[in-house]
């Protein structure tokens, strides 16, 4: 197993757990730097998303950071999509083109940090937010992730939550879907994680409790989204052009 791989594995997870993330983007490209199959990539990093997100909730949930009113709508909406999206086969450039833009998308995100400047956030529109769940699960279990990068700015654009908020309820929903993906990747047969997961998946955890202490702690992790943001982005040229 290549150290280099498990180190910027462990570095993915510390920094996505720290804002309420599972880490599938970057776990994606990661993999597809180092030439992995596409449904090895996406069930491993499904998998990979249970385990950090789920420390991730965890972290958020014990401090009070957490809305079930808010998430609820959501996740009515992306739960049964992400299996759907999970399920279709794509064949393997068109995947590549879409996982790489959407690699382009997540690189802006890593420099989009919103403070949270307001003092109340307001209840979400019920059948908005079932329709926006229904449209992340869907493009969230057919690429391999779990939703919260596309979910995290539309709660905060739209002030539905504050950021330590939009942490927890990122963190569960990533979680959900992230399941419900990996069963319509077992239903379809195509459920293949790395023969490795196990050792991945203990990578992830330790990253997974670095990343709450920085959250908590507030350590600042500045530079490591720029090495994040690099990596994204390297990989997202190698799966656009190559």
């Amino acid at each position: 197993m290549d150290y280099l791989f498990l180190l910027i594995l462990f570095v993915i997870a510390a920094l996505y757990a720290s804002v309420g993330h599972g880490g599938a983007s970057g776990y994606l490209a990661l993999m597809a730097l180092f030439g992995f199959e596409q449904y090895v990539m996406k069930s491993s990093a499904l998998t990979l998303n249970l385990f950090v997100s789920g420390i991730s909730f965890y972290s958020f949930y014990r401090k009070g950071h957490f809305k079930w009113k808010v998430l609820l709508p959501f996740i009515i909406g992306s739960i049964p999509m992400a299996f759907i999206g999970a399920r279709l086969s794509t064949e393997a450039h068109t995947y590549k083109i879409i996982l790489g833009v959407f690699l382009l998308i997540a690189v802006s995100r890593m420099f989009y940090s919103p403070k949270g400047g307001f003092s109340e956030s307001k209840t979400p529109v019920f059948y908005l937010a079932v329709i926006i769940g229904a449209v992340v699960g869907f493009f969230s279990g057919m690429i391999g992730i779990g939703g919260g990068i596309i979910l995290s700015p539309l709660l905060l654009l739209l002030h539905w939550s504050n950021v330590k908020e939009t942490a927890g309820i990122s963190a569960l929903f990533i979680f959900l879907n992230s399941l419900a993906g990996l069963a319509g990747l077992y239903f379809n047969t195509h459920f293949e994680p790395s023969p490795n997961i196990l050792l991945w998946a203990a990578v992830g955890l330790a990253g997974g409790f670095v990343g709450g202490y920085i959250s908590n702690n507030k350590i600042s992790n500045y530079q490591l989204r720029y090495v994040l943001a690099s990596v994204l982005f390297i990989a997202s040229l190698k799966l656009l052009i190559f």
